[in-house]
């Protein structure tokens, strides 16, 4: 009887340490259920995170954008229920000589201002990269633009370059050099809506490239040395290079900055003379607050996103670096 009983004993102690036993089975049956669980718990997590984000994004950007969009084509000043109107509004484009000449002016902006911001940026990031006495202090000196507004940086402008108590011309006059008609003429005041706008973004390209070029490993330069590489050599064939991700980034940022440029604009030259310095922004505000007709601009400014949009695509198609971007 006890032997019968210890046979027992056993048998069961033999069935519960098998493997493929009912326990086991369902050990690994609840595993992959926790692990569902803690997925389904940590996408929920992603999404509380994002929660504010994409509404404060669909709140400031995409209601607006859509609300552009449904004014374009409408006839309306701002007050009470506008009148639809179709593609009229984009259709007055084709035949508006000053939307014709904005566009002009802001192409002819961004071709002017983007390669010489970034030009200027990686010298300077050079500069401030190498082994320049006081390079802390220049630094600071030029960032210090990006820590003001455009509005005072072209409050700014308008000290130097006001044409009648302007500090240039008063140079210029005290050198034995004629005043330059800075807001009367008209290349004179593009000129001048340029070179506030260098001087407020080249510290902001600046400390992009030296972010990249802070990452360079000097071991590749003491190897182009090695080489024989002189100094342009080594900029020419290794800075310029491995700063590309940089350089695209920066592209199409002062691309679209150039596009959406009005502060520097509307403070310096309100447009003018004569239209010789109005760009689509400035175009389209005074459409849309100052002679009321805000699905004209509203047309202009979806206009204006469209060739933004076509830039950004087409740039981040062609770009040779958008594998390193990515």
């Amino acid at each position: 009887m006890t032997a019968a009983v210890g046979l027992g004993a056993g048998a069961a102690a033999a069935r519960s340490a098998a493997p493929g036993t009912s326990s086991e089975a369902g050990a690994r049956t609840a595993s992959p259920r926790r692990r569902g669980r803690s997925r389904a718990r940590e996408t929920l997590a992603g999404y509380a995170f994002l929660t504010p984000n994409l509404l404060l994004l669909g709140l400031f950007v995409i209601v607006p954008l859509v609300s552009a969009v449904v004014i374009s084509f409408q006839r309306t000043d701002g007050f009470g229920t506008g009148t639809f109107t179709g593609i009229d509004n984009y259709a007055r484009l084709a035949t508006d000589p000053v939307f014709w000449r904005s566009t002009i002016n802001t192409a002819l902006f961004t071709a002017i201002v983007t390669p010489l911001s970034m030009l200027l940026g990686l010298g300077a990031a050079v500069l401030m990269n190498s082994v320049l006495p006081a390079r802390g202090l220049f630094r600071s000196i030029l960032i210090l633009p990006m820590a003001i507004s455009g509005v005072a940086t072209a409050l700014i402008g308008v000290l130097v370059f006001d044409q009648n108590n302007g500090v240039l011309d008063k140079l210029l006059k005290f050198v034995g050099l004629p005043a330059v008609e800075w807001q009367s003429g008209g290349a004179a005041a593009f000129a001048s809506v340029v070179i506030v706008t260098l001087w407020w973004r080249v510290g902001f390209n600046m400390l992009i490239y030296l972010a990249g070029l802070q990452g360079i490993s000097p071991e590749l330069y003491e190897a182009a040395r090695l080489d024989g590489a002189g100094g342009w050599q080594r900029f020419r064939f290794v800075t310029v290079p491995l700063v590309g991700p940089s350089s695209f980034f920066l592209l199409i940022m002062n691309v679209i900055y150039s596009f959406q440029v009005f502060d520097i604009v509307f403070v310096l030259t309100g447009g003018g003379p004569q239209n010789a310095t109005s760009v689509l922004v400035t175009y389209a505000y005074n459409n849309g607050f100052v002679t009321r007709d805000q699905g004209y601009a509203a047309a202009i400014g979806v206009v204006l996103l469209v060739i933004t949009l076509v830039f950004t695509a087409v740039q981040w198609r062609v770009s040779r670096t958008r594998d390193l971007v990515d």
